[in-house]
């Protein structure tokens, strides 16, 4: 039943049934489904059917409070007592690049403070991770900072900035970033994600319109990209690419330079929860 509360709060939230199964990954009728589950045992109706919006009645407004006690109580229980130490499982959204830069040390340190927790990491780019941390799917995230507020049910800390540095093929001539946007093939950073939307924000500063080339969202796929000869990118200094021989140059934008931030994003309820707190250690942020 507690998945059902949690889909209770969210569609609270947001609004609408369309709108939470977009948080969750659901669709309106499953969300639907959900929340009658919810009302058939509670033996009474929670929202207002009578439009289109999510509108508690009387009895979901009672128990709304109570649902988010419950909630929250629950995702307290995986906290270890004195005499047991650290256990269960935490669940870690990362990024591709948190992923292979500095995820690794820190489970390292984590397995070593907490050799019985199992630590099971989830792929997936930034506003998934948001969204499946704002279900309670995952425990905590590692992803680029979002260009928006964040519900107060979340919890954020940037741990790190990233430059973003113009790359390009070995053989192209140029020193000036700016022209070589203008002049050369462009190999997008995902203008959708929350890095591309940096990158096109400093394009429109820059007054600069690119030649259409490709767009994709890893960065060291992006690299691969502009070594191959297909064009010049805007990404950020992050990446498997740092560490090996590449056949590109990399151009940094001087006063320019732009970064995008990354942070560890948790629900507030949980961010002082021993093992959540543990982690952020090992990521240095406490």
């Amino acid at each position: 039943m507690i998945r059902e509360l949690k889909t209770f709060l969210t569609a609270q939230r947001l609004g609408t049934f369309v709108a939470a199964g977009n948080q969750i990954g659901l669709t309106q009728s499953a969300v639907s489904a959900q929340i009658r589950t919810l009302e058939k045992a509670l033996g009474t109706t929670l929202f207002d059917r009578s439009g289109r919006s999510a509108t508690l009645n009387a009895a979901g407004q009672r128990a709304l409070p109570m649902a988010q006690d419950i909630v929250e109580r629950f995702e307290r229980m995986a906290a270890p007592t004195a005499d047991t130490g650290y256990y269960g499982e935490l669940v870690i959204g990362a990024i591709a690049t948190v992923q292979t830069g500095l995820l690794p040390a820190a489970l390292v340190q984590l397995n070593t403070l907490a050799p019985t927790v199992e630590a099971k990491v989830v792929p997936g780019v930034s506003q998934t991770l948001l969204n499946r941390v704002d279900a309670g799917e995952i425990d905590v995230a590692i992803l680029i900072r979002p260009p928006f507020s964040l519900p107060k049910e979340l919890h954020l800390e940037v741990i790190e900035r990233e430059p973003f540095v113009l790359i390009a093929p070995a053989s192209v001539k140029g020193d000036d970033p700016l022209e070589l946007l203008r002049e050369q093939r462009f190999v997008r950073y995902d203008r959708h994600s929350f890095g591309g939307r940096q990158v096109t924000r400093f394009l429109r500063e820059q007054k600069i319109e690119t030649q259409a080339g490709l767009e994709l969202d890893e960065v060291d796929a992006i690299v691969r990209m502009v070594e191959a000869g297909l064009g010049v990118s805007l990404v950020p200094k992050a990446g498997l690419w740092l560490e090996r021989a590449t056949q590109i140059r990399v151009i940094d934008l001087g006063a320019l330079t732009f970064y995008r931030e990354l942070a560890v994003v948790m629900r507030h309820a949980n961010r002082q929860l021993p093992l959540q707190r543990l982690f952020r250690e090992c990521l240095n942020v406490v």
